[in-house]
């Protein structure tokens, strides 16, 4: 799959010189909280978010002279980790300038469209950003956000097989699927299938354990559902009362 595949193609976008007032208008109109900046070619020239809107002079968020927000307690933390003077400088101009040139992010990170979705995931993960825009040929062509990609995930919910009535052969492949885990603990005659239904019971040693056996049992192709009847026992906190 493809970034093309799954990126929203009606994109909405905003120039350089338009005001951060329209742009911040320009959001609200489409329901959205970020939007791609482009040139008069559609080349990406930065991205501007709500983000970058939460410190504005206009609304009293701007920091002050000294670099610190309008709370005296927050600066009297800041401390050591004052800004330096270009720093400062930057600040002053995102938080007063009128343009989006001075407010939008310029380093943006874009994904071409024939990335794959393990690309697209990777960038969004490594520069912890919540959409991306996808180019071609250096001109933007869509772009993908979170909810694209969650979109991806419920759309392979008909690709699951369909549940077996065959409860003794979907058992054993509760049971391969526990044993192919180097983590997980003996636990066969724990298993048992009702009507393509698992029931774990037992004991395990911790919490973590519980949780990721569920999950094993739940992405077996064939089962309806897991019902966990187990019981969390850390035997190592036991010993430690009994010595």
């Amino acid at each position: 799959m493809q970034a093309s595949d799954i990126m929203t193609r009606q994109v909405i976008t905003i120039d350089a010189d338009s005001t951060v007032a329209e742009a911040a208008k320009r959001m609200l109109d489409h329901h959205i909280s970020g939007m791609p900046v482009v040139d008069g070619e559609g080349r990406v020239v930065g991205i501007i978010s709500e983000g970058d809107l939460l410190r504005r002079s206009e609304i009293n968020t701007a920091h002050d002279a000294s670099g610190r927000r309008k709370s005296w307690w927050l600066g009297f933390f800041a401390g050591p980790f004052a800004q330096q003077p270009e720093e400062l400088a930057d600040a002053y101009a995102k938080e007063h300038s009128r343009a989006v040139r001075d407010v939008m992010t310029r380093n943006v990170a874009c994904v071409n469209d024939a990335a794959s979705l393990e690309e697209v995931v990777s960038t969004m993960e490594s520069r912890r950003i919540k959409r991306v825009p996808v180019v071609s040929d250096h001109r933007i062509v869509g772009i993908i956000s979170r909810a694209n990609v969650m979109r991806v995930l419920t759309s392979t919910a008909p690709a699951i097989p369909m549940p077996t009535t065959d409860d003794r052969r979907l058992r054993e492949s509760v049971i391969e699927t526990f044993r192919a885990q180097s983590w997980a603990p003996e636990f066969g005659e724990n298993v048992v299938v009702k009507e393509g239904v698992v029931q774990l019971s037992g004991s395990v040693s911790s919490e973590a354990h519980r949780k990721a056996l569920v999950v094993a049992a739940q992405n077996v192709p064939g089962v309806k559902a897991v019902e966990d009847r187990m019981d969390v026992i850390d035997y190592r906190a036991e010993g430690q009362l009994l010595d």
